[in-house]
C-alpha cells in the first residue's frame, strides 16, 4: 500500500483531457512524476505536445491526440484510438471544460449544447469507452473535475453550473454502479485556480476582492493543488473513497 509520503502509479495508464493548459498540464505533470504512462488530449496540438514532452522527462510514455470534445463522434473515436494504442486505461481524468459567460436570458442553444457536450457528455462517453475494461480487470479510478459553480450559483454561468452539477450526480451514479467492481469514481470541485485564463478574468478589483473575501485561505488556488488532489484520488490511498465531491477551495465551502 502506498504511504502518505510515496505515491507510485508505475505500470498504470492514465487518460487526461484538457491537457494543454493550466490544470490539465499540472495533472499530467503529477501523474507522470508518479510513474503513470499518459494518454493526453486537447484541442491545441502544439501545446499538447509540450505537455507530453515534459511528461516524458519523467521516463514515462506520453501519447497525444487532438479532439473536439463537443463532438460526440470525435470523443468516441478518441476512446477507440486510446484503447488501440494502450489496450486499457486505469485512471480516467475528465478535466476538460469550458464556459460561455451569459445570463440565463442570453444563453443560446449552440452555447448550451456545446457546454453540456464538453462538460458532461464527453466524460460519460469516455467512461463508456474505458469503464468496461476496468470492470473486467476489477480496478480503476474515474476522476471528474467539477467546480465550485456546481455547488453554488454563479451569475452568467447558468449552463456551466448546470453541466458541472450534472457531472457531480453522474459521478455519484458511476460510484454506485461501478463500486462493486473495484472502481472508485470521484469529483474535484475547485474554486478559482490561477491559470493564465483565470488571471484574465480575476483581475484586481471589487469582484475579485469579494471572491477572495469568501475564501478563508485568503488567496486563489494554484493548478498543482488540484493536481495533488487528483494524484490522491488516482492512488491506492483512495481505495475506500467513492462517490464524493472533494472541494479544493481554501475553505470557501465552509462559509
Amino acid at each position: 500500500m502506498a504511504s502518505a509520503y510515496e505515491i507510485s502509479l508505475k505500470n498504470k495508464v492514465a487518460f487526461v483531457s484538457g491537457a494543454s493548459k493550466g490544470i490539465g498540464v499540472a495533472i499530467a505533470r503529477a501523474l507522470a512524476a508518479a510513474g503513470a504512462d499518459l494518454a493526453l488530449t486537447a484541442r491545441n496540438g502544439a501545446e499538447l505536445e509540450l505537455t507530453a514532452d515534459e511528461a516524458r522527462t519523467s521516463g514515462v510514455r506520453a501519447w497525444t491526440r487532438t479532439a473536439e470534445l463537443a463532438n460526440a463522434d470525435e470523443v468516441m473515436a478518441l476512446g477507440d484510438a486510446v484503447l488501440e494504442e494502450f489496450g486499457r486505461i486505469d485512471i480516467l481524468v475528465n478535466n476538460a471544460g469550458l464556459t460561455f459567460p451569459q445570463t440565463l436570458l442570453e444563453i443560446g442553444l449552440g452555447e448550451w449544447n456545446t457546454t453540456l457536450n464538453v462538460n458532461m457528455l464527453a466524460p460519460l462517453l469516455l467512461t463508456q469507452s474505458f469503464a468496461p475494461g476496468m470492470i473486467e480487470r476489477g480496478h480503476g479510478k474515474i476522476i471528474n473535475v467539477s467546480s465550485r459553480a456546481a455547488i453554488g450559483a454563479l451569475p452568467e454561468h447558468g449552463a456551466y453550473s448546470a453541466s458541472k452539477a450534472g457531472l457531480q450526480l453522474l459521478t455519484q451514479t458511476m460510484a454506485v454502479e461501478f463500486g462493486s467492481h473495484g472502481i472508485q469514481a470521484n469529483c474535484i470541485a475547485p474554486t478559482v485556480i490561477m491559470t493564465p485564463m483565470a488571471e484574465q478574468v480575476w483581475k484586481p478589483g471589487p469582484a475579485t476582492d469579494t471572491k477572495l473575501g469568501r475564501i478563508p485561505a485568503g488567496h486563489f488556488g494554484e493548478p498543482m493543488q488540484v493536481a495533488e488532489a487528483v494524484l490522491f484520488l488516482a492512488s491506492p490511498m483512495s481505495d475506500f473513497v467513492n462517490g464524493v465531491t472533494l472541494p479544493v477551495d481554501g475553505g470557501e465551502g465552509a462559509i
